[in-house]
């Protein structure tokens, strides 16, 4: 990329235009938080500027066009992770909240005593927790994957792991902390050659390249918006049909209910059966201009110049003496993660 192109992109940035102690400010965090481009910016003003209303339960204009937005932005996710059907593609609060309602809603359904929750030494506390808290009311255990010495998942480990009691394989695509890449397509075939279903944490990966959870055969698959330079507050879940429509509701309110009497209520189709209450709708929209955004650069362009600032890092740390470098290749690459808006 030329230095013209860098500071294009740089500029989308407004944080950006911010000096530190007389310095223009350099952003490394994205593994946590990505900043947000103007796009994404603007399309949360135009939002309350124009489009203020509720979704989904309003008959008048800005609620249709609201409604329209928010479905929209519904369809964007659909194509960018290639699912078959907007039926799959559920509106969450974040990765947290994904991983929450497959561990509650399909774990309380389906576990029981004696059955096993695989995951691995390099997940995040939203990978770990949920599962904790329900195998403790259903009975089943949790089963941990070492990791190898240079931070991989130890698939010789997961294979001998794998077993009739396993029920429940939940991995992270990419570790937050080390950088390491899950070959979650190897994952997801060895999974449910055992009979296993497979939850996939994909939020460090969204940002970086393209994912096809047909392609990869996961059952869900969660991320969030706020790594994707989209707004905080808002995530994905994805579901294949067969299963969510199984699972029942983890929140009961308005939106996820068909009719509502004293004495029993049912429940509204896919997606919105998982969708209680108020949505963060301005959220959403934006997170649709966030794929935009992020599409137009292209993860061709991200990844050339992520490797790019990968060796040069890893070239420069390499002559700090005493300097241990842990993590294969992912580790350095971490910590400039989508460095390339901010050099």
């Amino acid at each position: 990329m030329s230095l013209i192109e860098s500071n294009k992109i740089r500029a989308d940035f407004p944080a950006l235009t911010q000096k530190v102690r007389g310095k223009p400010l350099i952003y490394l965090d994205s593994a946590a938080s990505a900043l947000k481009p103007w796009p994404v910016i603007e399309r949360i003003s135009h939002f309350y500027t124009y489009e203020t209303s509720n979704v989904h339960r309003g008959a008048h204009f800005l609620a249709d066009r609201a409604t329209q937005a928010f479905e929209a932005s519904r369809e964007n996710v659909r194509q960018f992770l290639n699912a078959e059907s907007i039926e799959e593609i559920i509106f969450t609060s974040g990765t947290t909240a994904s991983l929450n309602l497959v561990a509650h809603s399909w774990g309380s359904a389906n576990l029981k005593k004696g059955d096993q929750v695989l995951i691995s030494e390099m997940e995040h506390h939203a990978n770990i927790v949920p599962w904790q808290m329900v195998c403790e009311q259903t009975g089943a255990e949790i089963t941990v994957v070492p990791i190898d010495d240079v931070g991989d998942l130890n698939f010789s480990e997961f294979e001998k792991k794998l077993n009739s009691k396993v029920k429940m394989v939940s991995l992270t695509q990419c570790s937050n902390t080390l950088g390491s890449f899950v070959n979650v397509k190897r994952a997801a075939e060895l999974a449910h050659k055992a009979g296993s279903l497979i939850s996939v944490d994909g939020a460090q990966v969204v940002s970086n390249r393209p994912v096809d959870v047909q392609d990869l055969n996961a059952d869900f698959y969660s991320f969030s918006g706020h790594k994707l330079f989209g707004p905080y507050g808002v995530g994905v879940l994805y579901g294949k049909k067969n299963l969510l429509t199984a699972m029942p509701p983890y929140q009961g309110g308005g939106s996820m209910i068909s009719q509502v009497s004293f004495e029993k209520s049912t429940y509204n189709e896919l997606p919105y059966k998982f969708e209680a209450g108020t949505p963060n709708i301005e959220g959403v929209i934006a997170l649709g201009s966030a794929i935009d955004y992020v599409q137009k650069i292209g993860f061709e362009k991200i990844q050339a110049i992520e490797n790019e600032l990968l060796q040069y890092a890893t070239s420069e740390l390499q002559k700090i003496s005493g300097l241990r470098i842990i993590g294969p290749h992912g580790s350095v690459w971490w910590w400039i993660y989508m460095g390339f808006c901010f050099n």
